[in-house]
């Protein structure tokens, strides 16, 4: 999320396309004239017209977004422009669509509903702009975001294959993944320039996964079929065609894997390899040239407040983790521990039972689990929710082949024609890792009712422009997931003691979250203050520590997203209650803040007050 960095090969449309961005892109040739002549049109109708022109020729120039929504039109077989040159053009149009927003529409005419969508897209659109002369600031490559595995992920999970000129798109963009990966080495090229080079500790790991697309047939002689190759000729054969025809398809694809494919990670292989002298090493970002005014907008970009400081947020995570603490050793208290909260973390990061064995049946279990957590939120949702989210939502294993880069846990949004359900992906490399008591938390933080309601009720909104169903605003999005962690032991989940625990270790992470990110970019912390802070306040494991520490030296601001949300729907949450007394009732409290789709923290203390003001007038 993230616009970031558009020389990250594939982000960010991929981003775009995960709806973790308005799209910002724009065809050419777009509508220069008003958004429409009709003189018996309402201003609201008017102004919608506006927003799904847009839309519309945002959404006509990015085939990965397409695909993204479910769709198959004649693009499908390809990738977006991700040049600098297309940026800069997107840039203009950008310009241009804020300037006809304020010059064509009289916002005292509009209804209450387009007063809000206006907003949005407002600010939507003044984000981009202020975050375009950083787009070369973002990391081409890390530990969480890989150029080189996306096409075979975005293949294997994005693109459909029911008719032959499907798996012919599909070869067709691996065909294209020449010009894809040319523009990301010339997008490299630009920002190691500029002295912006990937952090050391991303190479190995960024290297290792891109060898991994490439192991198996047809790229070796292994025996076993690589995994983009057995995606390729699984959805082939479940085709209704003669074998002549899918051994055509099969060796079609083969030969565009082999001519197209290898010698374009081949070159990305060398260019990073061509980075590795020139690496900012483990520093924040502060060591980027302008390094502070790009985490300032990092800042701002992440939590949609412009008020907050670094030292602020230090302060406020520092206050967090004091309060987590003094909760935890409640916990232990209760279950009868002896010993401080050092040795309570020992404990659980070494007792046995505190994991599932590390095999594909202990890895079922963790799966199988989960699931029942979620399901359980169902059994007496009303209680919390007018609005239910109609997709389905389905756990799942990351894939072995990208397990190296892959977050720990993480949600994929559906498709909104329901082609795709909502996807919890957990990541189960190593069961070693994955303590038990913490899998209710992440369960309902990325499943029920955390990302999936917020995230798949958006996109099922009714009666707001497409635009503000894509929408993304990390502190919205992220503080929601982590307000349906405490919703969830509002509702009487975590009847487990350690499970509980589990909660307020999430908790503790967030808050832990705020002070290494601050402390990475702002305050010169080095990579090992990072991880032996988080593991003084935590109970995960080392190996788990350093995947966290580097992600946050590797995307600065984004992990300030949570608390700071959380913190802020919290706040929302007690004025509201406060200020209507018996009149309050969480259901609506819930529909104020879902309604409307992800928006920045600012609109949604407006809304809340509106909602609270109608209530009382009521």
């Amino acid at each position: 999320m993230k616009n970031r960095v558009k020389i990250i090969l594939f982000s960010t449309s991929a981003l775009c396309a995960a709806g973790m961005l308005a799209p910002s892109v724009a065809a050419e040739n777009a509508a220069e004239q008003p958004a429409t002549q009709a003189v018996d049109q309402t201003e609201d109708q008017r102004l919608a017209a506006f927003f799904e022109e847009i839309f519309q020729r945002n959404l006509n120039n990015s085939p990965i977004f397409q695909s993204q929504l479910g769709m198959k039109g004649e693009d499908y077989g390809k990738w977006d422009d991700f040049s600098d040159t297309e940026a800069q053009r997107q840039n203009e149009e950008t310009k241009a669509d804020l300037a006809r927003l304020r010059a064509e529409f009289d916002v005292d005419k509009l209804s209450e509903q387009s007063k809000i969508s206006y907003k949005i897209f407002e600010y939507l659109q003044e984000r981009a702009l202020r975050n375009f002369p950083w787009r070369f600031h973002g990391y081409a490559f890390s530990t969480q975001n890989n150029p080189a595995t996306f096409p075979a992920t975005f293949l294997q999970n994005i693109h459909r294959v029911d008719t032959v000129e499907d798996a012919q798109a599909y070869i067709s963009r691996i065909r294209g993944l020449e010009k894809a990966f040319a523009q990301f080495s010339e997008g490299v090229d630009i920002a190691a320039a500029k002295g912006v080079v990937p952090t050391s500790f991303s190479f190995d790991p960024v290297l290792e996964d891109a060898r991994n697309v490439m192991r198996g047939a047809p790229f070796d002689d292994s025996g076993e079929d690589s995994a983009i190759f057995a995606d390729f000729k699984s959805k082939v054969e479940k085709l209704d065609i003669s074998k002549k025809e899918k051994d055509r398809l099969v060796n079609d694809a083969k030969d565009a894997l082999l001519q197209s494919l290898k010698p374009s990670l081949d070159v990305f292989l060398t260019k990073v390899e061509s980075l590795r002298d020139k690496s900012v090493g483990e520093k924040g970002v502060w060591a980027l040239p302008d390094g502070d005014d790009f985490y300032k907008a990092q800042i701002d970009f992440w939590t949609s407040d412009e008020t907050l400081t670094a030292d602020q947020i230090h302060k406020i995570g520092l206050s967090e983790v004091k309060r987590i603490r003094s909760e935890m050793k409640k916990i232990m208290k209760q279950v009868d521990f002896k010993g401080d909260v050092a040795a309570f973390f020992d404990y659980l990061r070494t007792d046995p039972s505190n994991f599932f064995p590390n095999t594909d049946e202990g890895r079922n279990a963790y799966l199988a689990q989960s699931k029942g957590y979620i399901d359980s939120i169902y059994a007496d949702v009303d209680k919390y929710f007018n609005i239910l989210p109609k997709a389905p939502l389905e756990v799942r294993r990351v894939e072995e082949w990208r397990e190296e880069t892959a977050p720990i846990a993480f949600y994929n949004q559906p498709t909104p024609d329901g082609s795709r359900p909502g996807i919890y992906y957990v990541n189960l490399k190593d069961m070693t890792t994955k303590q038990k008591h913490e899998m209710e938390t992440v369960a309902y933080h990325e499943g029920a009712p955390g990302h999936h309601f917020q995230i798949a009720i958006q996109q099922e909104l009714e009666g707001v422009p497409t635009f503000q169903k894509f929408a993304f605003f990390g502190a919205y999005i992220e503080g929601w997931g982590l307000y349906a962690e405490r919703l969830a032991k509002e509702e009487g989940r975590f009847t487990d003691p350690l499970q509980d625990f589990g909660r307020l270790q999430n908790e503790m992470l967030r808050a832990c979250r705020l002070v290494v990110d601050t402390g990475s970019h702002s305050k010169k912390w080095t990579r090992q203050q990072m991880i032996d802070f988080m593991l003084e306040n935590n109970p995960m494991t080392e190996e788990d520590a350093i995947k966290e520490v580097e992600r946050y030296i590797d995307n600065p601001g984004q992990a300030l997203s949570y608390k700071i949300g959380m913190l802020r729907i919290l706040e929302l949450r007690e004025k509201a209650k406060k200020s209507l007394g018996s009149k309050f009732d969480i259901r609506d409290f819930h529909d104020v803040v879902l309604k409307n789709g992800a928006v920045p923290l600012p609109i949604l203390e407006e809304l809340v007050d509106d909602y609270i003001a109608k209530k009382i007038a009521a």
